[in-house]
């Protein structure tokens, strides 16, 4: 047990951009009142045991709006590379150090703050773990996901990190269970059939039909199963849809 687990700083870094290639603009859509963006943040600022929310987006004039948007939010903003993400996370690191990062990605709006404070509060009973998150067993619909890193981890992740684990931010990591100490949070019942993670229309009306049965507020990972359960006809709308292999 860490003898002192306040001294640590937690911030939750939400990687965010305009250019999505299936669907443009989804980080900025309204969803009942506010954007996407926004209740992403609203969600990592009502997690317990985090200290700050920075929004992680490129420096292109796309994402002048995701940055606009980050701050009126009450976010902060750090940008880097399009194409490197983890170089967005180094400068978001550097901008606003902490001893872990909770790594969310915009494209969430119904995050569980709850189960992002699971992360933390299992990290700062045992900070000498590299990596925890709510995936590396996925049992969670798609969209609940968080994923906590220890910054030296991040760092050398940041140096050494190429291709596709630039992208990922974290494939370098929990692929490597031989090298790096990785944890994670396991729900039960498994409800990994579900997906509320925003990349195509279809998911969009998922997600537009589950806020109109909870409105506009942060839910829990159990409401919103509980709703796409007695509403088969809703989960149905992407069941079909399969998981870009890099999100950014």
């Amino acid at each position: 047990m860490d003898p002192d687990p306040g001294a640590h700083v937690v911030n939750a870094v939400i990687q965010a951009r305009a250019s999505s290639t299936r669907l443009p603009g989804k980080v900025l859509r309204p969803l009942a009142g506010r954007s996407v963006l926004g209740w992403v943040v609203r969600a990592a600022a009502a997690s317990p045991g985090i200290d700050n929310v920075v929004v992680a987006t490129s420096t292109e004039a796309d994402d002048d709006a995701v940055a606009e948007e980050a701050a009126r939010q009450g976010a902060l903003v750090a940008r880097g590379p399009l194409d490197d993400v983890l170089a967005r996370f180094a400068v978001a690191i550097e901008s606003y150090p902490a001893d872990a990062v909770v790594r969310l990605t915009a494209d969430c709006p119904l995050l569980d703050p709850e189960l992002i404070g699971q992360l933390v509060t299992l990290w700062r009973a045992r900070p000498s773990l590299d990596y925890l998150s709510t995936t590396l067993v996925r049992t969670l619909p798609r969209g609940f996901d968080a994923e906590l890193v220890r910054a030296g981890v991040l760092a050398e992740q940041i140096e050494t990190a190429r291709g596709a684990d630039r992208e990922h931010v974290t494939s370098g990591i929990y692929s490597r269970p031989e090298t790096y100490s990785c944890s994670g949070v396991v729900v039960s019942p498994p409800a990994d059939d579900l997906r509320v993670t925003l990349d195509t229309v279809e998911d969009w009306s998922v997600i537009e039909g589950v806020v109109a049965e909870l409105g506009d507020r942060v839910g829990a990972w159990r409401e919103v199963v509980a709703v796409l359960r007695s509403r088969p006809d809703l989960a149905a709308l992407n069941r079909h849809v399969e998981q870009k292999k890099v999100a950014g």
